[in-house]
Protein backbone atom coordinates (compact mmCIF):
# COMPACT_ATOMS: atom_id res chain seq x y z
CA UNK A 1 0.00 0.00 0.00
CA UNK A 2 1.08 3.59 -0.63
CA UNK A 3 0.39 6.41 1.80
CA UNK A 4 -0.37 8.94 -0.93
CA UNK A 5 -3.30 6.75 -2.08
CA UNK A 6 -4.37 5.77 1.44
CA UNK A 7 -5.12 9.39 2.33
CA UNK A 8 -7.09 10.10 -0.84
CA UNK A 9 -9.45 13.08 -0.73
CA UNK A 10 -11.87 11.47 -3.20
CA UNK A 11 -15.41 11.34 -1.85
CA UNK A 12 -17.78 8.41 -2.24
CA UNK A 13 -20.52 9.44 -4.67
CA UNK A 14 -19.13 12.95 -5.24
CA UNK A 15 -16.89 13.74 -8.21
CA UNK A 16 -16.24 17.31 -7.05
CA UNK A 17 -14.80 17.33 -3.52
CA UNK A 18 -14.40 20.86 -2.17
CA UNK A 19 -11.33 20.95 0.06
CA UNK A 20 -10.62 24.38 1.49
CA UNK A 21 -7.45 25.85 2.92
CA UNK A 22 -9.20 26.48 6.22
CA UNK A 23 -11.29 23.29 6.26
CA UNK A 24 -9.99 20.13 4.67
CA UNK A 25 -12.09 17.31 3.24
CA UNK A 26 -11.35 15.25 6.33
CA UNK A 27 -12.45 17.99 8.74
CA UNK A 28 -15.66 18.20 6.70
CA UNK A 29 -16.06 14.44 7.17
CA UNK A 30 -15.82 14.87 10.94
CA UNK A 31 -18.36 17.70 10.93
CA UNK A 32 -20.85 15.77 8.78
CA UNK A 33 -20.70 12.86 11.18
CA UNK A 34 -21.10 14.80 14.43
CA UNK A 35 -24.04 16.81 13.11
CA UNK A 36 -25.88 13.68 11.95
CA UNK A 37 -28.92 12.25 13.73
CA UNK A 38 -27.37 8.76 14.18
CA UNK A 39 -24.39 10.31 15.97
CA UNK A 40 -26.63 12.43 18.17
CA UNK A 41 -28.59 9.34 19.20
CA UNK A 42 -25.42 7.81 20.66
CA UNK A 43 -26.00 10.10 23.66
CA UNK A 44 -28.70 7.66 24.79
CA UNK A 45 -27.09 4.37 23.86
CA UNK A 46 -25.30 2.01 26.20
CA UNK A 47 -21.51 2.02 26.43
CA UNK A 48 -21.13 -0.59 29.18
CA UNK A 49 -23.73 0.37 31.79
CA UNK A 50 -27.27 0.19 30.25
CA UNK A 51 -29.92 2.73 31.30
CA UNK A 52 -27.69 3.99 34.09
CA UNK A 53 -28.94 7.00 36.04
CA UNK A 54 -25.50 8.21 37.16
CA UNK A 55 -24.59 11.34 35.15
CA UNK A 56 -20.86 10.57 35.13
CA UNK A 57 -21.06 7.11 33.54
CA UNK A 58 -20.06 7.01 29.89
CA UNK A 59 -22.55 6.59 27.07
CA UNK A 60 -21.70 5.93 23.41
CA UNK A 61 -21.51 9.56 22.34
CA UNK A 62 -19.02 10.59 25.03
CA UNK A 63 -17.04 7.41 24.40
CA UNK A 64 -16.92 8.20 20.66
CA UNK A 65 -15.68 11.74 21.29
CA UNK A 66 -12.99 10.47 23.66
CA UNK A 67 -11.89 7.82 21.14
CA UNK A 68 -11.64 10.50 18.45
CA UNK A 69 -9.45 12.63 20.74
CA UNK A 70 -7.10 9.74 21.51
CA UNK A 71 -7.11 8.70 17.86
CA UNK A 72 -6.17 12.20 16.73
CA UNK A 73 -3.23 12.26 19.17
CA UNK A 74 -2.05 8.83 18.04
CA UNK A 75 -2.31 9.74 14.36
CA UNK A 76 -0.55 13.09 14.75
CA UNK A 77 2.45 11.45 16.41
CA UNK A 78 2.53 8.68 13.84
CA UNK A 79 2.14 11.29 11.10
CA UNK A 80 5.16 13.24 12.32
CA UNK A 81 7.20 10.04 12.21
CA UNK A 82 5.96 9.22 8.69
CA UNK A 83 7.04 12.70 7.56
CA UNK A 84 10.48 12.14 9.10
CA UNK A 85 10.69 8.80 7.28
CA UNK A 86 9.56 10.53 4.05
CA UNK A 87 6.42 8.44 3.64
CA UNK A 88 4.37 11.65 3.86
CA UNK A 89 5.01 15.20 2.75
CA UNK A 90 5.35 17.86 5.47
CA UNK A 91 1.90 18.99 6.55
CA UNK A 92 0.18 15.72 5.67
CA UNK A 93 0.43 14.57 9.26
CA UNK A 94 -2.58 16.86 9.84
CA UNK A 95 -4.54 14.93 7.20
CA UNK A 96 -3.68 11.70 8.99
CA UNK A 97 -4.93 13.10 12.30
CA UNK A 98 -8.14 14.42 10.76
CA UNK A 99 -8.89 11.13 8.97
CA UNK A 100 -8.48 9.14 12.18
CA UNK A 101 -10.50 11.65 14.19
CA UNK A 102 -13.40 11.38 11.72
CA UNK A 103 -13.27 7.57 11.51
CA UNK A 104 -12.99 7.32 15.31
CA UNK A 105 -15.98 9.52 16.02
CA UNK A 106 -18.03 7.29 13.70
CA UNK A 107 -16.74 3.94 14.94
CA UNK A 108 -19.86 3.10 17.03
CA UNK A 109 -22.47 4.86 14.91
CA UNK A 110 -24.09 1.57 13.84
CA UNK A 111 -24.43 0.06 17.30
CA UNK A 112 -27.99 -0.88 18.33
CA UNK A 113 -29.56 -0.11 21.73
CA UNK A 114 -28.20 -2.00 24.75
CA UNK A 115 -24.66 -2.34 23.39
CA UNK A 116 -23.25 -5.68 22.25
CA UNK A 117 -26.09 -7.51 23.99
CA UNK A 118 -28.39 -5.62 21.60
CA UNK A 119 -26.47 -7.01 18.62
CA UNK A 120 -26.85 -10.50 20.08
CA UNK A 121 -30.57 -9.98 20.67
CA UNK A 122 -31.20 -8.79 17.12
CA UNK A 123 -29.22 -11.70 15.71
CA UNK A 124 -31.11 -14.19 17.87
CA UNK A 125 -34.47 -12.75 16.80
CA UNK A 126 -33.52 -13.07 13.12
CA UNK A 127 -32.29 -16.64 13.72
CA UNK A 128 -35.71 -17.57 15.13
CA UNK A 129 -37.44 -16.10 12.07
CA UNK A 130 -35.24 -18.06 9.66
CA UNK A 131 -35.69 -21.25 11.69
CA UNK A 132 -39.47 -20.85 11.45
CA UNK A 133 -39.10 -20.33 7.69
CA UNK A 134 -42.27 -18.31 7.27
CA UNK A 135 -43.04 -15.10 5.41
CA UNK A 136 -40.23 -12.73 4.52
CA UNK A 137 -37.61 -14.72 6.41
CA UNK A 138 -38.41 -17.83 4.45
CA UNK A 139 -37.77 -15.99 1.18
CA UNK A 140 -34.30 -14.61 2.03
CA UNK A 141 -31.44 -16.39 0.27
CA UNK A 142 -29.55 -18.79 2.54
CA UNK A 143 -26.15 -17.14 1.93
CA UNK A 144 -27.50 -13.75 3.03
CA UNK A 145 -28.96 -14.97 6.32
CA UNK A 146 -25.70 -14.71 8.33
CA UNK A 147 -25.83 -10.93 7.76
CA UNK A 148 -28.88 -10.96 10.00
CA UNK A 149 -28.26 -13.83 12.42
CA UNK A 150 -24.81 -12.43 13.32
CA UNK A 151 -26.02 -8.83 13.22
CA UNK A 152 -22.96 -6.59 13.13
CA UNK A 153 -22.89 -2.96 14.25
CA UNK A 154 -19.78 -2.25 12.18
CA UNK A 155 -21.57 -3.24 8.96
CA UNK A 156 -24.60 -1.21 10.04
CA UNK A 157 -22.30 1.76 10.63
CA UNK A 158 -20.89 1.57 7.10
CA UNK A 159 -24.46 1.33 5.79
CA UNK A 160 -25.43 4.48 7.69
CA UNK A 161 -22.40 6.41 6.47
CA UNK A 162 -22.66 5.37 2.83
CA UNK A 163 -26.35 4.79 2.16
CA UNK A 164 -28.89 5.85 4.77
CA UNK A 165 -27.87 9.25 6.11
CA UNK A 166 -28.06 12.56 4.18
CA UNK A 167 -28.12 11.50 0.49
CA UNK A 168 -30.06 8.28 0.77
CA UNK A 169 -28.93 5.63 -1.73
CA UNK A 170 -26.63 8.19 -3.35
CA UNK A 171 -23.42 8.04 -1.32
CA UNK A 172 -24.98 8.73 2.07
CA UNK A 173 -22.85 11.29 3.89
CA UNK A 174 -20.44 11.27 0.92
CA UNK A 175 -17.41 10.99 3.15
CA UNK A 176 -13.86 10.75 1.86
CA UNK A 177 -12.75 7.28 0.88
CA UNK A 178 -9.80 7.67 3.25
CA UNK A 179 -12.14 8.11 6.24
CA UNK A 180 -14.32 5.20 5.11
CA UNK A 181 -11.22 3.02 4.71
CA UNK A 182 -10.00 3.93 8.20
CA UNK A 183 -13.47 3.11 9.56
CA UNK A 184 -13.66 -0.39 8.04
CA UNK A 185 -12.37 -2.91 10.62
CA UNK A 186 -13.65 -5.97 8.77
CA UNK A 187 -13.46 -5.46 4.98
CA UNK A 188 -15.42 -8.58 4.05
CA UNK A 189 -19.04 -9.63 3.60
CA UNK A 190 -20.55 -12.46 5.64
CA UNK A 191 -20.87 -14.58 2.50
CA UNK A 192 -17.20 -14.16 1.53
CA UNK A 193 -16.02 -14.70 5.09
CA UNK A 194 -17.90 -18.01 5.16
CA UNK A 195 -16.17 -19.03 1.92
CA UNK A 196 -12.74 -18.13 3.36
CA UNK A 197 -13.49 -20.11 6.53
CA UNK A 198 -14.58 -23.08 4.42
CA UNK A 199 -11.11 -23.10 2.85
CA UNK A 200 -9.60 -23.33 6.33
CA UNK A 201 -7.72 -20.05 6.86
CA UNK A 202 -9.62 -17.09 8.28
CA UNK A 203 -6.95 -16.11 10.83
CA UNK A 204 -6.35 -12.59 9.47
CA UNK A 205 -7.60 -9.97 11.94
CA UNK A 206 -9.82 -8.33 9.31
CA UNK A 207 -11.73 -11.61 8.98
CA UNK A 208 -12.62 -11.91 12.67
CA UNK A 209 -16.13 -10.70 11.79
CA UNK A 210 -17.83 -9.38 8.67
CA UNK A 211 -18.06 -5.61 8.27
CA UNK A 212 -19.95 -5.05 5.02
CA UNK A 213 -23.47 -6.09 4.11
CA UNK A 214 -23.86 -7.45 0.56
CA UNK A 215 -26.01 -4.41 -0.21
CA UNK A 216 -22.99 -2.14 0.36
CA UNK A 217 -20.27 -4.42 -1.06
CA UNK A 218 -19.97 -2.47 -4.32
CA UNK A 219 -19.63 0.78 -2.36
CA UNK A 220 -16.73 -0.57 -0.34
CA UNK A 221 -15.14 -2.05 -3.48
CA UNK A 222 -15.12 1.50 -4.89
CA UNK A 223 -13.45 2.77 -1.70
CA UNK A 224 -10.87 -0.04 -1.65
CA UNK A 225 -9.94 0.41 -5.32
CA UNK A 226 -9.26 4.12 -4.89
CA UNK A 227 -7.18 3.54 -1.75
CA UNK A 228 -5.23 0.63 -3.22
CA UNK A 229 -6.14 -1.85 -0.47
CA UNK A 230 -4.74 -5.32 -1.29
CA UNK A 231 -7.49 -7.50 -2.73
CA UNK A 232 -7.86 -11.20 -1.96
CA UNK A 233 -10.04 -13.70 -3.84
CA UNK A 234 -12.05 -16.80 -2.95
CA UNK A 235 -13.45 -18.07 -6.22
CA UNK A 236 -15.39 -15.17 -7.71
CA UNK A 237 -15.69 -13.43 -4.32
CA UNK A 238 -13.25 -10.92 -2.86
CA UNK A 239 -12.20 -9.30 0.38
CA UNK A 240 -9.54 -6.74 1.28
CA UNK A 241 -6.68 -6.16 3.67
CA UNK A 242 -7.20 -3.45 6.27
CA UNK A 243 -6.34 0.20 5.76
CA UNK A 244 -3.31 0.92 8.05
CA UNK A 245 -5.24 3.59 9.94
CA UNK A 246 -7.82 1.02 11.06
CA UNK A 247 -5.20 -0.18 13.55
CA UNK A 248 -4.92 3.37 14.91
CA UNK A 249 -8.70 3.80 15.28
CA UNK A 250 -8.90 0.39 16.95
CA UNK A 251 -6.05 1.26 19.34
CA UNK A 252 -7.81 4.48 20.35
CA UNK A 253 -10.98 2.50 21.07
CA UNK A 254 -9.06 -0.14 23.04
CA UNK A 255 -7.26 2.51 25.11
CA UNK A 256 -10.49 4.30 25.99
CA UNK A 257 -12.68 1.37 26.85
CA UNK A 258 -10.01 -0.46 28.84
CA UNK A 259 -8.99 2.53 30.93
CA UNK A 260 -12.23 4.49 31.10
CA UNK A 261 -14.40 1.44 31.85
CA UNK A 262 -12.33 0.96 34.98
CA UNK A 263 -12.91 4.57 36.02
CA UNK A 264 -16.66 4.09 35.44
CA UNK A 265 -16.59 0.91 37.54
CA UNK A 266 -15.17 2.95 40.42
CA UNK A 267 -17.93 5.55 39.92
CA UNK A 268 -20.64 2.87 40.06
CA UNK A 269 -19.05 0.98 42.94
CA UNK A 270 -18.30 -2.22 41.03
CA UNK A 271 -14.57 -1.80 41.67
CA UNK A 272 -13.03 -0.46 44.88
CA UNK A 273 -10.87 2.65 45.03
CA UNK A 274 -7.83 0.50 45.83
CA UNK A 275 -8.42 -1.91 42.92
CA UNK A 276 -8.72 0.97 40.47
CA UNK A 277 -5.76 2.94 41.80
CA UNK A 278 -3.51 -0.13 41.81
CA UNK A 279 -4.02 -0.92 38.14
CA UNK A 280 -4.01 2.72 36.98
CA UNK A 281 -0.74 3.39 38.80
CA UNK A 282 0.79 0.44 36.96
CA UNK A 283 -0.34 1.96 33.65
CA UNK A 284 0.32 5.64 34.41
CA UNK A 285 3.77 5.26 35.98
CA UNK A 286 3.44 8.52 37.96
CA UNK A 287 6.44 9.92 39.84
CA UNK A 288 4.13 10.36 42.81
CA UNK A 289 1.24 7.92 43.08
CA UNK A 290 -0.23 9.42 46.25
CA UNK A 291 -3.58 11.20 46.24
CA UNK A 292 -2.27 14.25 48.07
CA UNK A 293 -5.19 16.53 48.92
CA UNK A 294 -7.32 15.16 46.06
CA UNK A 295 -10.60 13.36 46.60
CA UNK A 296 -10.75 9.71 45.54
CA UNK A 297 -12.60 10.63 42.33
CA UNK A 298 -10.03 13.35 41.51
CA UNK A 299 -7.17 10.94 42.15
CA UNK A 300 -8.69 8.30 39.87
CA UNK A 301 -9.33 10.90 37.15
CA UNK A 302 -5.74 12.12 37.30
CA UNK A 303 -4.36 8.58 37.05
CA UNK A 304 -6.77 7.79 34.20
CA UNK A 305 -5.50 10.79 32.22
CA UNK A 306 -1.87 9.83 32.80
CA UNK A 307 -2.56 6.20 31.87
CA UNK A 308 -4.10 7.28 28.56
CA UNK A 309 -1.01 9.36 27.83
CA UNK A 310 1.29 6.39 28.48
CA UNK A 311 -0.92 4.13 26.36
CA UNK A 312 -0.79 6.54 23.42
CA UNK A 313 3.01 6.62 23.55
CA UNK A 314 3.19 2.82 23.78
CA UNK A 315 0.89 2.29 20.78
CA UNK A 316 2.76 4.85 18.66
CA UNK A 317 5.97 2.91 19.22
CA UNK A 318 4.18 -0.33 18.34
CA UNK A 319 2.96 1.19 15.07
CA UNK A 320 6.49 2.26 14.18
CA UNK A 321 7.87 -1.20 14.98
CA UNK A 322 5.27 -2.94 12.81
CA UNK A 323 4.90 -0.30 10.09
CA UNK A 324 6.33 -2.45 7.33
CA UNK A 325 3.90 -5.32 8.03
CA UNK A 326 0.98 -2.92 8.46
CA UNK A 327 1.67 -1.26 5.11
CA UNK A 328 2.07 -4.65 3.43
CA UNK A 329 -1.30 -5.79 4.78
CA UNK A 330 0.24 -8.72 6.65
CA UNK A 331 0.03 -7.40 10.23
CA UNK A 332 -2.70 -9.35 12.01
CA UNK A 333 -3.04 -8.14 15.55
CA UNK A 334 -3.89 -5.10 17.65
CA UNK A 335 -1.44 -2.40 18.67
CA UNK A 336 -2.57 -2.79 22.28
CA UNK A 337 -1.64 -6.48 22.09
CA UNK A 338 1.91 -5.95 20.76
CA UNK A 339 2.90 -2.76 22.56
CA UNK A 340 4.95 -2.52 25.75
CA UNK A 341 1.78 -2.03 27.79
CA UNK A 342 0.14 -5.21 26.44
CA UNK A 343 0.30 -7.09 29.79
CA UNK A 344 -1.35 -4.15 31.56
CA UNK A 345 -4.16 -4.05 28.99
CA UNK A 346 -4.64 -7.79 29.46
CA UNK A 347 -4.97 -7.28 33.22
CA UNK A 348 -7.51 -4.52 32.62
CA UNK A 349 -9.55 -6.77 30.33
CA UNK A 350 -9.52 -9.52 32.94
CA UNK A 351 -10.59 -7.11 35.67
CA UNK A 352 -13.49 -5.90 33.50
CA UNK A 353 -14.50 -9.43 32.60
CA UNK A 354 -14.49 -10.58 36.22
CA UNK A 355 -16.20 -7.59 37.84
CA UNK A 356 -17.90 -5.29 35.31
CA UNK A 357 -19.38 -7.30 32.46
CA UNK A 358 -20.89 -9.84 34.87
CA UNK A 359 -22.27 -7.31 37.35
CA UNK A 360 -25.79 -8.25 38.44
CA UNK A 361 -27.43 -4.96 37.50
CA UNK A 362 -25.86 -5.03 34.03
CA UNK A 363 -26.95 -8.64 33.50
CA UNK A 364 -30.52 -7.90 34.59
CA UNK A 365 -30.79 -4.93 32.24
CA UNK A 366 -29.34 -6.91 29.33
CA UNK A 367 -32.06 -9.52 29.85
CA UNK A 368 -34.65 -6.72 29.81
CA UNK A 369 -33.01 -5.22 26.72
CA UNK A 370 -33.30 -8.52 24.87
CA UNK A 371 -37.01 -8.70 25.65
CA UNK A 372 -37.48 -5.09 24.54
CA UNK A 373 -35.76 -5.71 21.19
CA UNK A 374 -37.83 -8.86 20.63
CA UNK A 375 -41.03 -6.91 21.34
CA UNK A 376 -40.06 -4.12 18.96
CA UNK A 377 -39.02 -6.36 16.06
CA UNK A 378 -41.95 -8.74 16.46
CA UNK A 379 -44.35 -5.79 16.67
CA UNK A 380 -43.05 -4.12 13.51
CA UNK A 381 -42.47 -7.20 11.32
CA UNK A 382 -46.17 -7.44 10.24
CA UNK A 383 -45.85 -4.07 8.49
CA UNK A 384 -43.09 -5.41 6.26
CA UNK A 385 -44.97 -8.66 5.71
CA UNK A 386 -48.03 -6.64 4.61
CA UNK A 387 -45.82 -4.51 2.36
CA UNK A 388 -44.61 -7.64 0.54
CA UNK A 389 -48.21 -8.83 0.07
CA UNK A 390 -49.07 -5.35 -1.26
CA UNK A 391 -46.41 -5.69 -3.97
CA UNK A 392 -44.05 -3.30 -2.13
CA UNK A 393 -46.53 -0.45 -2.60
CA UNK A 394 -46.89 1.37 0.74
CA UNK A 395 -50.11 3.07 -0.40
CA UNK A 396 -51.83 -0.33 -0.52
CA UNK A 397 -51.08 -1.24 3.10
CA UNK A 398 -53.97 -2.15 5.39
CA UNK A 399 -55.22 0.31 7.98
CA UNK A 400 -53.42 -1.39 10.90
CA UNK A 401 -50.07 -1.25 9.10
CA UNK A 402 -50.63 2.33 7.98
CA UNK A 403 -51.36 3.25 11.59
CA UNK A 404 -48.06 1.71 12.70
CA UNK A 405 -46.17 3.46 9.90
CA UNK A 406 -47.53 6.82 11.09
CA UNK A 407 -47.01 6.13 14.79
CA UNK A 408 -43.43 4.89 14.35
CA UNK A 409 -42.44 7.05 11.37
CA UNK A 410 -41.28 3.95 9.48
CA UNK A 411 -39.35 4.58 6.25
CA UNK A 412 -40.60 2.17 3.58
CA UNK A 413 -38.91 3.75 0.57
CA UNK A 414 -37.04 1.71 -2.05
CA UNK A 415 -38.00 -1.71 -0.71
CA UNK A 416 -38.55 -4.45 -3.28
CA UNK A 417 -37.13 -7.71 -1.84
CA UNK A 418 -37.42 -9.67 1.42
CA UNK A 419 -33.74 -9.00 2.27
CA UNK A 420 -34.22 -5.25 1.76
CA UNK A 421 -37.29 -5.34 3.98
CA UNK A 422 -35.46 -7.10 6.81
CA UNK A 423 -32.55 -4.68 6.49
CA UNK A 424 -35.04 -1.83 6.82
CA UNK A 425 -36.42 -3.44 9.97
CA UNK A 426 -32.84 -3.71 11.28
CA UNK A 427 -32.16 -0.08 10.31
CA UNK A 428 -35.11 1.06 12.41
CA UNK A 429 -34.37 -1.14 15.42
CA UNK A 430 -30.63 -0.55 15.55
CA UNK A 431 -31.16 3.19 15.21
CA UNK A 432 -33.17 3.36 18.44
CA UNK A 433 -31.82 4.72 21.68
CA UNK A 434 -32.14 2.55 24.77
CA UNK A 435 -35.02 4.58 26.22
CA UNK A 436 -36.85 5.00 22.91
CA UNK A 437 -36.72 1.23 22.38
CA UNK A 438 -38.23 0.79 25.84
CA UNK A 439 -41.01 3.28 25.05
CA UNK A 440 -41.88 1.69 21.69
CA UNK A 441 -41.80 -1.79 23.24
CA UNK A 442 -44.36 -0.68 25.84
CA UNK A 443 -46.53 0.92 23.17
CA UNK A 444 -46.50 -2.16 20.91
CA UNK A 445 -47.25 -4.54 23.79
CA UNK A 446 -49.96 -2.32 25.28
CA UNK A 447 -48.19 -1.70 28.63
Amino acid sequence: MEWNRLISEDRLGDKKPSSQASRSIFVQDHDRIIFSAPFRRLANKTQVQPLYEHDHVHHRLIHSIEVSSVGRSLAMRIGHWLVEQQFLKPGEEHNLANIVQAASVAHDIGNPPFGHSGEDAMGAWFAEQFAAGRGLAGDVEADLRPEFTAFEGNAQGFRILTRLEMRRNDGGMRLSKATLGAFMKYPVTARTRAAVKAQGDASYVGLKKFGVFSSEEALFADVATTLGLPEEHVGDQKWWRRHPLVFVVEAADDICYNIVDIEDAFTTGELSYKEVVDILVTAAKPRDASAGDRSQAEHVAMLRAMAIGEAIESCVEAFKAHHQEILAGTFSGALTEVCEMAPIFENMRKLSSDHIFTARRKTELEISGRRIIYNVMSGILPVFEDLAVAGWNAERLGSRSQQLVRALDLDLRNLATPAQALHSLADYTSGMTDRYALRISKMLSGH
